[in-house]
């Protein structure tokens, strides 16, 4: 009797997958337990014990201050009661946008952390004990994995230039409060200079800060009215878009400026049973958009982080939201050989010059496919079957042969 070597290998690597299996179990992953989700917890955590830390010393008649550091912190008592309230307000937005892993947010993290560890180490009270611990566990993982944060955040002109303007308005109202300090009353050092920008571009005018003579009134109120024109146009600028995006993402659509980032792209039309394996092909090598007009697919899609825009496929104004006209290239791959073929007539109408590749579900339709400009025709079908018989051939290469083979 002659054993086949390759068989006799094939065997050996089966019972070595049997018997010796090199798989990990999940419970024991070290990833789990210091990746970058259990990263953002533990900073959601932090938030939520200095909010808590922060009440407690702000309630407190007489706080005691008996940490190492309660005689190096300017103010201390001040810095103990107001501190971990501020820092929490602070770190509940980063934690949101460390759990988008965007860098601005990781930077920001990585410099408040410690800050806001000097509280602690300024009561040291029984209560700050969890803020401690919970401090001491989350920077490690926050440096370890700082490569899991690394996407930008993306503004428009608009944002920047609202932003812009905020911090100009804010400037603008501390330094010329300050220059005209002697034509205020109550207004003496740089932090009430800062104080009344504040109060006054917030519209709360509390008194204690008024000017004298003209020259300040008239300054008050250009401050007053640049502040909340800046402030207005940013809570626009900057609220909306979010509010867009969470809707788009809702029913599973891309917003408009997200659209005109696209360039060079893949533009996918349906969404059928090859659909999936082409976007795991698609997603090693270039960035796709995937258009299809069923609402629940375009949401799951949506919600596996892939680039998705709900509309006809056969309608020239959703192809023209999908940027055919500058994408690399077209794929037209739904389940409906008739849908398809309007869908290669709207882009080709529309951009003449992308190269098209239709996938036909039925071998019949492939000259239709081709009378209507599709560069490339693919039936799924057709070249399964040339693939088996190959295969059972013996063909060194059945794809190859597959491929090849005419008929």
């Amino acid at each position: 009797m002659v054993v086949n070597s390759s068989q006799g290998e094939g065997d050996e690597r089966a019972y070595e997958a049997l018997f010796y299996r090199t798989d990990r179990v999940a419970l024991v992953e070290w990833r789990q337990f210091s990746g970058a989700k259990p990263t953002v917890l533990l900073v959601g955590v932090v938030a939520l014990l200095a909010f808590v830390t922060g009440l407690s010393n702000m309630t407190q008649q007489s706080l005691v201050l008996a940490g190492p550091l309660a005689g190096v912190v300017p103010d201390a008592v001040v810095f103990a009661r107001f501190a971990g309230v501020l820092f929490a307000f602070l770190l509940a937005p980063l934690t949101l946008g460390l759990q988008r892993r965007k860098r601005l947010a990781w930077q920001v993290a990585v410099v408040s952390l410690p800050v806001l560890a000097t509280l602690p180490l300024v009561t040291f009270q029984t209560t700050d004990v969890p803020l401690l611990l919970a401090l001491v566990a989350a920077y490690p993982l926050l440096v370890v994995n700082r490569g899991e944060f690394d996407r930008p955040i993306e503004l428009s002109p608009l944002q920047v230039a609202s932003l812009a303007a905020i911090v100009g308005v804010g400037l603008y109202g501390t330094v010329g409060a300050y220059g005209l300090r002697e034509q205020f009353l109550g207004l003496d050092d740089w932090a009430d200079a800062v104080y009344y920008v504040i109060v006054t571009i917030a519209t709360v005018g509390y008194g204690d800060i008024t000017p004298t003579t003209p020259e300040a009134q008239w300054f008050s109120l250009s401050v007053i009215v640049l502040g909340t024109g800046a402030f207005t146009v940013a809570i626009g600028a900057l609220v909306a878009p979010a509010i867009e995006a969470r809707m788009a993402a809702a029913f599973g659509s891309m917003t408009a400026s997200e659209l005109t980032l696209l360039e060079d792209h893949v533009v996918v039309l349906g969404y059928g049973d090859l659909t999936a394996p082409l976007l795991a092909r698609l997603a090693d090598e270039t960035s796709f958009l995937v258009v299809t007009p069923d609402p629940d697919v375009a949401s799951s899609l949506t919600f596996d982080g892939m680039n998705v825009l709900t509309g006809d496929p056969t309608d020239e104004e959703t192809l023209e939201e999908a940027r055919v006209d500058v994408a690399r290239g077209v794929v037209v791959c739904s389940n409906d050989d008739a849908r398809d073929v309007l869908a290669v007539l709207a882009v080709k109408s529309l951009a003449p010059d992308v190269r098209v590749v239709a996938a036909a579900n039925e071998e019949k339709h492939v000259p239709k496919f081709e009378s209507v400009g599709a560069d490339d025709v693919v039936n799924p079908l057709t070249i399964g079957g040339r693939l088996l018989g190959a295969s059972v051939l013996g063909a060194s290469s059945p794809i190859a042969d597959a491929m090849d083979d005419d008929g």
